[in-house]
């Protein structure tokens, strides 16, 4: 067992990027502590934990096994390049009905977002006013430093924790002043281009000693400069790319396949979305880093190098359309040709008609509660556990990342049983035997 420090005072829950998924978030928590809704989907509110053998009956929630922040305990804040509050900006995201923010009005309204760090080279579709300005990106750091060290002062908050809540970034690879600390923190002095905004805020969280969690598919936190800081300071950090609608059912399907051994010709996928998010990724920089964190999944969970007659040769393509009539009821299609015994083909068809905030947002609440966790029991850099929540997971280097939906689960909770001192479930069938 691991000491966990108790979770004693508020928590400060802080977000660049107050649009659909961050307002979401907050309207939903705020409505769950007026007894208006239930957090459904939110594994540490609804969850359970068996400990022990099946036949001991242990099952406690999740938040009764390790001592979470209380959803009264959280304060809300953030960051964004427009001024609306987080009722107007709820309102506009149109995702939740008038009916029930309404009600809640005066306390959304309170939430103000910060000015933002913005770049346009970054960002190419969408652009506001409420930008901070400083000579260099250091200053610009320092200052979303000060931010979060303010917002806990004036909301008398004990911790922060920072959850990218904003748009994907264009695509860029990995460069010289991202690979040690040292060189990152010259290329902020020297205003280097290939600094992107998600990466001034995940530096300055970590300097304000905040875990920060990736929810866009963005080259930032797996840096190695940032994990060189994370590891310095002793902050933890994850991501990347929120799991929410597609990719969520691939890592269902994909391991299915593998389990039965069923084969793959190819995968088509296709999205229809129309909220910010689907304007941004309809420029081709932006769709190029989600395209990245999509397409990674299939090879990893499939493994073509160790089964080539089932999946060395499958066909992979994911569109994103950007269509503003659905607003943020994403649509997915995925047509799925496999192969099975002596090489018959079959077809598998999916269409999820689902809506993004509303998966996305109860992810939000739990990466920022478990990501508290993991501070105050001392971990600190990549929280590879923390996989389950995202498209595109940080790991060690050495290794592949774990894709598939349910090892990522088992690997999560296994984790809370390490840190309560409780065994790891493994499933023999000789934990029974009367021996």
């Amino acid at each position: 067992m691991r000491p966990i420090a108790p979770p004693d005072g508020k928590l400060a829950v802080l977000m660049p990027g107050l649009g659909a998924v961050a307002t979401t978030f907050v309207a939903g928590v705020e409505a769950v502590r007026r007894g208006m809704a239930l957090p459904i989907g939110s594994l540490t509110q609804m969850g359970h934990i068996r400990l022990g053998k099946r036949t001991e009956k242990r099952q406690p929630l999740i938040r009764e096994f390790v001592p979470l922040v209380p959803l009264a305990d959280l304060e809300f804040g953030g960051w964004d390049i427009y001024r609306d509050d987080c009722y107007t900006a709820a309102v506009h995201a149109r995702v939740l009905e008038r009916s029930l923010l309404d009600p809640m009005k005066d306390a959304l309204s309170a939430i103000r977002p910060m000015s933002a760090v913005f770049d346009p080279t970054y960002i190419r579709r969408i652009s506001g006013e409420n930008v901070k300005r400083g000579p260099t990106k250091r200053h610009l750091a320092e200052a979303l430093v000060e931010d979060i060290l303010e917002f806990q002062k004036e909301h008398g908050c004990a911790r922060a924790v920072v959850v990218w809540c904003a748009s994907t970034e264009t695509y860029q690879a990995l460069a010289p002043c991202h690979e040690r600390l040292s060189s990152f923190e010259a290329a902020l002095d020297e205003n280097d281009p290939r600094i992107a905004p998600s990466m001034i805020y995940a530096y300055s969280a970590l300097k304000a000693g905040a875990p920060f969690a990736m929810g866009a598919p963005n080259v930032s936190v797996d840096i190695p400069a940032l994990v060189e800081l994370s590891q310095r300071e002793g902050v933890p950090l994850c991501g990347r790319d929120f799991k929410t609608g597609q990719t969520l059912i691939k890592t269902v399907i994909a391991p299915m396949l593998k389990a039965r051994m069923l084969g793959l010709s190819g995968w088509f996928s296709t999205n229809i979305l129309g909220n910010r998010d689907g304007e941004v990724l309809d420029d081709p920089g932006s769709f190029r880093t989600k395209e990245v964190s999509k397409l990674s999944v299939l090879d990893t969970i499939l493994q073509p190098e160790q089964y080539p007659e089932l999946y060395g040769h499958f066909d992979h393509q994911v569109r994103i359309n950007y269509y503003p009539p659905r607003g943020d009821n994403k649509e997915g299609w995925d047509n799925i040709d496999i192969f099975g015994w002596l090489g018959y083909p079959m077809q598998i068809k999916v269409n999820f008609l689902c809506r993004d905030s509303i998966l996305a947002a109860p992810i939000v609440l739990d990466v920022a509660l478990f990501m508290d966790l993991a501070r105050r029991v001392g971990m600190f850099g990549i929280q590879e556990w923390m996989s389950f929540y995202f498209k595109s997971p940080l790991h060690d280097p050495a290794v592949l990342p774990e894709h598939d939906l349910f090892i990522q689960l088992t690997k999560l909770k296994n984790t809370l049983r390490h840190l309560r001192g409780e065994a790891p479930i493994t499933h023999l069938e000789q934990e029974y035997s009367a021996a």
